[in-house]
């Protein structure tokens, strides 16, 4: 299997739903190197993850994680997610999204953002820094 494209198109980020199918996903990303990202079914609400540690020689520099951080917590103070959500600097998690296509346009927006290209977090999160 191929690695996630960068910026990666949000129908091709995995759900993870489930043991198995996280322990896939996150198997096949550390085979490939890469930056992991997938998505998770939690009763009626989503879960984003998105890891780097899959991916030793990649490093997330400065502007990207004051990025990431931004909207981070532009999503919880819009209550669009948990506050228990996390920014990083290794292990990104974002709890209680409500919809799964919004769950996969974060994804592939935190996906294309730990790969150096802001603009998918920008869209998907007013007011981050593109």
């Amino acid at each position: 299997m191929q690695p996630l494209p960068a910026p990666c198109p949000s129908d091709l980020i995995p759900d993870a739903t489930g043991m198995d199918a996280f322990n896939a996903a996150y198997r096949r990303a550390m085979q490939q190197r890469a930056v992991f990202v997938a998505i998770e079914c939690e009763g009626r609400q989503w879960t984003v993850k998105a890891d780097t540690i899959t991916a030793p020689q990649h490093v997330v520099d400065d502007l990207v994680y004051d990025a990431v951080r931004t909207a981070v917590i532009q999503l919880i103070r819009s209550r669009e997610i948990r506050s228990d959500s996390s920014a990083g600097p290794v292990y990104f998690v974002l709890y209680g999204v409500g919809r799964e296509q919004r769950a996969r346009e974060l994804a592939a927006a935190l996906h294309a953002a730990l790969y150096g290209t802001l603009e998918p977090l920008a869209h998907a999160v007013p007011h981050s820094p593109p």
